[in-house]
């Protein structure tokens, strides 16, 4: 019986590592479609791709060219002129505003001097005109001069959690205590509780109080004579300290205040002061008093 040969066993082949992902494969080995390919070939083979081959094509490419460079440098020429153009009327303006700040001080300044030359004037009119030493009294009472002196300072601030109440208008509310906030009619009962306590002048936040002074509310803002002010308020008060610190918080106004502090969270500090330093209200004027005439001078 014949003996059959041996059948060669084929070694089977290593797999790929990525096969798979064929087609990850497929769609990396082969990025861009074959119709792609053929229809580049196909223009290359009419002549179709590349540069230009007419001289007419080629004259249109290059006017196309020197135009686009034209206006590159036309464009470039032009920053570089207004450059300096622009650069000068900036010094210009800086230099306008330097004079223009530096007239405004010289105006500042000015109406200091006068300032300080019509209460000079004042204060010796009052001398001459027989005042003698109730002359000094008088514009300390009317706020004219700078004062000094032992007295107290109470300091007034918003609660800490304070609101700005909303949109309500505070001219047609009862005012700010209920949302946190120190309102101008508690400032005004302050004031009037240290005028009634003893206090011989006072001031809040440097602004000097006078007969004439209004404290007032203005949107969200309290105003003492049209002047904004910016918690915490800072009340300076000349006097006898220790006697004005107690008289105040045992008065009724005192008390009221001390009550804003317990319900709606208010803060508030006193403190005795050995000198207080007032200055001196920015203008006093007298709109209906006149001096008085000598019988039979007009």
């Amino acid at each position: 019986m014949p003996q059959q040969p041996p059948v060669r066993s084929t070694p089977a082949r290593a797999s790929r590592p990525d096969a798979s992902m064929s087609l990850l494969t497929n769609v990396m080995d082969h990025s861009l479609d074959d119709g792609y390919a053929e229809a580049a070939a196909r223009k290359q083979a009419e002549g179709a791709g590349g540069m230009p081959k007419t001289l007419r094509a080629k004259l249109g490419l290059a006017a196309g060219l020197v135009l686009a460079a034209l206006v590159v440098t036309v464009g470039a020429a032009q920053a570089r002129i207004a450059a300096p153009v622009v650069a000068k009327e900036r010094e210009d303006l800086i230099d306008r505003i330097d004079r223009e700040t530096e007239a405004a001080d010289k105006l500042e300044s000015t109406v200091d001097e006068l300032r300080d030359d019509v209460s000079a004037r004042q204060r010796e009119a009052l001398r001459e005109s027989g005042g003698g030493d109730q002359a000094e009294l008088v514009g300390i009472l009317a706020g004219a001069v700078e004062v000094h002196g032992p007295g107290i300072k109470l300091v007034v601030d918003d609660a800490k959690e304070a609101s700005t109440g909303g949109d309500s208008d505070p001219r047609e509310t009862s005012g700010f205590s209920d949302t946190g906030r120190v309102r101008d009619r508690d400032l005004q009962r302050v004031v009037n509780g240290l005028w009634a306590s003893g206090a011989e002048a006072v001031s809040i936040n440097g602004q000097r109080l006078t007969a004439l002074s209004a404290i007032r509310a203005a949107g969200d803002a309290i105003l003492v004579d049209n002047k904004p002010l910016v918690p915490p308020y800072t009340v300076l008060a000349v006097g006898d300290g220790k006697n004005l610190s107690t008289r105040f918080q045992d008065s009724a106004d005192g008390l009221y205040l001390h009550a804003l502090q317990e319900n709606f969270g208010i803060r508030t500090a006193i403190s005795v002061e050995d000198d207080v330093r007032l200055p001196a209200a920015p203008s006093v004027i007298v709109r209906t008093a006149q001096p008085r005439t000598e019988k039979g001078t007009s």
